[in-house]
């Protein structure tokens, strides 16, 4: 029986997320797909997402086999494997989101408000 990973009643961390990922694979996954598999997971992934979306928000109609499919379940698995992306390089991504939202925030300070399109 494998070990468990995540206490399910408390809030997760992105580090949390990063170190119960981590478990994961070396407990059951037995080790990181190559960065370039990881990357063609990510893609295939992500398609699963666009996929239910185009179906639940667009015009395209459930296929039968669709329709047990939850996008929260797809976007979990956009999560994993880019956790498991950010692990293999050495990324924290708990530091680059803090990055990348002060650089969004200091380039885009009146950006959006003042777009027209958004109005």
């Amino acid at each position: 029986m494998g070990q468990q990973v995540t206490n399910t009643d408390q809030q997760l961390t992105l580090r949390q997320a990063q170190d119960d990922v981590d478990q994961w694979i070396q407990t059951i996954g037995v080790r990181y797909f190559s960065e370039l598999t990881n990357l063609a997971q990510l893609v295939e992934e992500v398609g699963e997402v666009a996929r239910v979306i185009s179906r639940t928000y667009g015009e395209q109609s459930f296929k039968p086999s669709d329709e047990k499919v939850e996008l929260s379940d797809e976007l979990a698995d956009v999560l994993f494997v880019l956790i498991c992306l950010a692990n293999q390089t050495g990324v924290d991504l708990t530091e680059a989101l803090k990055r990348n939202l002060d650089k969004k925030t200091k380039r885009d300070a009146t950006r959006h408000q003042q777009n027209a399109k958004l109005k």
